[in-house]
C-alpha cells in the first residue's frame, strides 16, 4: 500500500500515449497490490514504526529531490505545511503503520481485503459531514454487501482470537483502525484543496510521516528489534521503489490523463493481486469464508466506486482513493 493521498489535478495535462497509460495501470495494479506481500516479509524482522519510518523518509527524500530537479516549487506556506503534515500522519503515520503492525500476525491477503473496505468508510463519513455526498441505491447495495463481506472475512480470525489468540485480535483492531485513519486522511486531503503540486505534497507527507515514525520508534527503543536481514532489506527496497515511488507516480499520471472511474479500478484489483501473491509466494491458505468475503468485498467496492462516479455526473471530477 502501498500508500498516497487523494491528489487534486494541479498540474497541466500533457499528451499521453497508449503505452504510457498501459504501463501506468500495470504499475498501480501490480506494485500496489504486491506491497502487501512485501510488508508481510519486512514486518517479520522490523517493527512497524521503523519499517514505515525508514521507508517514507527515504522515499520522501528521493521524491523531493526529483521535484527539485524538475524545478517545482518546494517551499510552502506554514499553514500548508501543517496541513500536509496532518494528512501525512493520518495516511502514513497511523494508517500505514496500522497495516504494517497487523501484517506481523495477519496474512497479507487477508490484510489487503480488510483494507479494501476503506472506500466504504469514506462513503459513510462523507454522508455524515455537512454538505456530504448522498449515495444512490447502487451505493447502498455496495455498502451492505461490503460490510457483510467484511464480517465473513474476519469471522475465522475473530473466532480464533476470542479462543485465546489475543495477538490476532490486536492485529485486526490495528488493521481496522489503520483503514479508518486512511479514510479520514483521504477526506481531509480532498477537502483541504491545497495549492501545491501533487508530487511535492506527497514528498512532504512522506518525509514528515517518516520522521515522526522514526523518532517515535527510537524513543520507544525499537532499534534492537530492527534486523536488516537480506529478506528485510529486499522488502524495504521494494516498498520504497515499487510502492512509494513507481506505484504512486503511476497513479498521479493516470489521474491526470484517464477518467477517474477507470483509475478507481485499482481499489478492487489490488486485493486480488495481493491474495494471489500471498498464495503463490508466501504459501498462505485462505479459508472458504475468506474467499467468500473476498468476492463480496471486491464486488461491493466496484458497486460503490461506480455509483459515486455516476452520482457526481457532470459536476466536478471525482477523486478516488488509492488502495495502497
Amino acid at each position: 500500500m502501498a500508500n498516497a493521498t487523494i491528489p487534486p489535478a494541479h498540474a497541466e495535462r500533457k499528451a499521453a500515449t497508449t503505452a504510457s497509460i498501459v504501463l501506468a495501470f500495470a504499475s498501480v495494479y501490480f506494485f500496489w497490490g504486491s506491497t502487501y506481500t512485501a510488508i508481510r516479509i519486512g514486518a517479520a524482522d522490523m517493527p512497524a514504526l521503523l519499517l514505515s519510518g525508514t521507508r517514507f523518509l527515504i522515499a520522501g527524500a528521493i521524491l523531493l529531490g526529483w521535484c527539485r530537479w524538475r524545478r517545482l516549487r518546494l517551499v510552502c506556506p506554514p499553514r500548508t505545511m501543517l496541513m500536509l503534515g496532518l494528512i501525512g500522519l493520518l495516511l502514513l503515520g497511523c494508517g500505514n503503520v496500522g497495516l504494517v503492525f497487523a501484517e506481523k500476525t495477519v496474512p497479507s491477503g487477508l490484510a489487503s481485503l480488510v483494507w479494501a473496505v476503506t472506500p466504504l468508510y469514506v462513503a459513510l463519513i462523507e454522508m455524515a459531514l455537512p454538505g456530504g455526498e448522498p449515495l444512490p441505491a447502487r451505493g447502498w447495495l455496495g455498502l451492505l454487501l461490503g460490510f457483510a463481506g467484511l464480517v465473513a472475512l474476519l469471522w475465522p480470525s475473530l473466532h480464533n482470537g476470542l479462543g485465546g489468540n489475543r495477538a490476532l485480535l490486536w492485529s485486526i483492531a490495528a488493521l481496522l483502525a489503520g483503514a479508518l485513519s486512511w479514510a479520514v486522511g483521504s477526506i481531509v486531503s480532498r477537502r483541504a484543496r491545497l495549492k501545491v503540486d501533487t508530487l511535492v505534497a506527497a514528498a512532504w507527507q512522506m518525509l514528515i510521516a517518516g520522521a515522526f515514525c522514526t523518532v517515535l520508534g527510537t524513543a520507544l527503543g525499537q532499534w534492537p528489534q530492527f534486523h536488516l536481514t537480506g529478506s528485510a532489506a529486499g522488502s524495504l527496497a521494494y516498498l520504497i521503489t515499487g510502492g512509494s515511488l513507481l506505484g504512486y507516480t503511476g497513479y498521479i499520471y493516470l489521474i491526470e490523463h484517464v477518467p477517474v472511474g477507470k483509475v478507481a479500478s485499482n481499489t478492487y484489483v489490488n486485493p486480488v493481486v495481493a491474495v494471489l501473491l500471498g498464495i503463490f509466494l508466501l504459501h498462505e491458505r485462505p479459508e472458504a469464508a475468506e474467499f467468500a468475503g473476498m468476492a463480496a468485498i471486491v464486488v461491493a467496492v466496484f458497486l460503490l466506486t461506480t455509483a459515486r462516479v455516476k452520482a457526481k455526473g457532470n459536476r466536478q471530477p471525482v477523486e478516488q482513493i488509492p488502495a495502497k
